[in-house]
């Protein structure tokens, strides 16, 4: 009995694998040196393939489904094994269940500055970081190029090759998208597809498939953000006319209100003179000469009298030109 059980221990009938992990890519059966019974059942379950290799040759490929093994299932292996002692006799072959489903939240990321040239900016330094999500499209292709004979093949193994592969690229991927530095936060989404396009072929070469990919930041160097904030600061201000004015009007408050006096009244009196005759010359038609230059002496403006008025000789008072006694002391005009 015990080596009827043997024997019967040494025959495999039933093939199948069930992952409970969320990263593993490929496992390839255990079957600890026994062999594989010519009418075996294969359960290959949906988001598998079952690729089977005979002496280090890819023999047949399973898609999802309840297979038994035999001559009329294993074409490929029917072609590669002389079948000496019958159809029936056990055989020795390995066999690799792919995982097909997606692989998300897969992080990639700039570990050094990459270069952008920008039609304002020139030269432009830049970081950043997102995820994306794979698949493997050609269960062949990733046992030749990828994983080979390895006993389990997890993400892992191959996440840090894509990351630099998605880097690498990020520099003809930004060059394609024509996006200026200022517009990248708000196309986030564009960049993305661009990403897929350019990214795809190079996936595929490994027999992956690139599902989705995302840009969650992309964070530029600090002297282009302050220039970006300058700009948005000159967005608020509007205006920059009226706002000079406001800035002169507080400038004058502020000088109204030194300590110092005499010195503090005098600036006042100045930058008064000045935003009046700049607020006169652009209410002027532009065809029209302002009353006077910018150059105009303030002590001349106030000695010199009109054509209507005139000084009082004795207490200096501007009284009109046609009057006999000066209203303000008394003294007869001469």
């Amino acid at each position: 009995m015990g080596i009827l059980s043997r024997l019967a221990g040494q025959f495999i009938d039933v093939i199948e694998w069930t992952d409970s992990s969320s990263n593993t890519m490929v496992y390839r059966f255990n079957k600890e040196g026994n062999a594989i019974m010519m009418g075996a059942q294969l359960i290959v379950r949906e988001s598998q393939v079952a690729i089977m290799v005979n002496e280090g040759r890819i023999a047949d490929v399973f898609g999802p489904g309840r297979y038994e093994l035999s001559t009329q299932n294993m074409p490929v292996m029917t072609a590669l094994q002389s079948w000496r002692y019958g159809f029936n006799s056990p055989f020795k072959a390995e066999v690799y269940f792919v995982n097909t489903r997606q692989f998300l939240n897969m992080k990639w990321g700039t570990s050094n500055p990459v270069m952008m040239r920008d039609a304002e900016f020139g030269m432009v330094r830049l970081r950043a970081f997102g995820v994306y999500s794979f698949s493997v499209a050609d269960p062949k292709v990733f046992l030749l190029q990828v994983f080979g004979t390895s006993q389990l093949f997890t993400t892992e193994g191959v996440s840090e090759y894509l990351k630099r592969v998605i880097v690498s690229s990020l520099s003809d991927i930004l060059a394609e998208s024509k996006i200026p530095a200022l517009d990248l936060a708000a196309n986030y989404s564009e960049l993305g597809g661009f990403a897929v396009a350019v990214l795809a072929p190079k996936f595929a070469e490994l027999g992956l498939r690139l599902n989705s990919f995302s840009i969650e930041n992309i964070s530029l160097p600090q002297e282009v953000e302050q220039a970006i904030d300058r700009r948005s600061s000159m967005g608020v201000v509007g205006d920059l006319n009226r706002y000079t004015q406001f800035q002169t009007a507080e400038a004058i408050r502020d000088a109204a209100k030194n300590p110092n006096g005499a010195a503090g009244m005098s600036t006042g009196l100045g930058i008064g003179a000045a935003i009046s005759q700049m607020m006169q010359q652009q209410t002027q038609p532009q065809n029209s000469q302002p009353a006077y230059s910018a150059q105009t002496d303030l002590s001349a403006l106030q000695s010199t009298p009109s054509s209507d008025t005139k000084f009082c000789p004795e207490c200096g008072q501007k009284i009109p030109r046609t009057a006999k006694y000066c209203p303000e002391c008394g003294t007869k005009q001469s």
